[in-house]
């Protein structure tokens, strides 16, 4: 998924991906993100930098914790996956769904949203829906089961609230089996969001302008 994107939003920048799934493992099995867990994604972060990245995207917002700090230790941009997004939902909505598998990824990506929230201004109200059950199914391969969980609480959980916020990239995938017009709220999801302010973060101008 971030290589396509990279490859259509930052066409003149090379990419290399960095791959240790050990680091959610560890948070999922604690079920918080712990000290040496977040000293292990700044040593990742490093060598990342030591390779010869200008830019860090963390696309893991179970950890989004460790990037503010890691932020702190690093001359370049080092990127939370759900910044962008979070900023654009609450920007636009005041009752804001958030809709996540685990409680790992669930309580980072509500308190990112009452951050930005604050720092805007805003005051917005959370609807948080854990879908505790979908997350073993998947892992179990049962994608079925996964989906028909994620579009219940879409349609009916979260009926009512001005924006959806995905707290993980991967429920994309199920939104776009609904039907046109199923969902009254626009649906907010990190990946694209994430790239776009990624290219920002490296100087590099719109698309757009670069196109005139």
């Amino acid at each position: 998924m971030f290589a396509k994107l990279c490859r259509r939003h930052i066409p003149e920048a090379e990419f290399f991906h960095v791959v240790d799934e050990s680091l959610i493992q560890d948070t999922i099995r604690a079920g918080r993100l712990r000290k040496v867990t977040m000293r292990r994604l700044v040593d990742q972060i490093a060598s990342a930098e030591t390779a010869g990245a200008g830019a860090v995207l963390v696309t893991c917002s179970s950890i989004g914790h460790g990037v503010t700090l890691a932020q702190q230790f690093f001359d370049i941009p080092i990127l939370r996956i759900d910044e962008a997004m979070a900023e654009a939902a609450v920007r636009q909505a005041s009752i804001i769904g958030v809709l996540a598998t685990l409680r790992t990824t669930l309580d980072p990506t509500t308190a990112l949203l009452r951050e930005k929230a604050a720092e805007a201004g805003r005051e917005v109200k959370l609807v948080e829906c854990l879908c505790e059950e979908a997350f073993p199914a998947v892992l179990a391969g049962d994608t079925e089961t996964h989906d028909r969980i994620l579009r219940t609480a879409l349609l009916e959980d979260l009926k009512d609230v001005d924006a959806i916020v995905l707290a993980q990239a991967s429920m994309a995938r199920v939104v776009a089996t609904l039907a046109p017009g199923a969902l009254r709220a626009p649906v907010l999801s990190s990946p694209k969001s994430a790239v776009l302010r990624a290219r920002r973060a490296l100087l590099l101008p719109d698309l757009e302008r670069v196109a005139v």
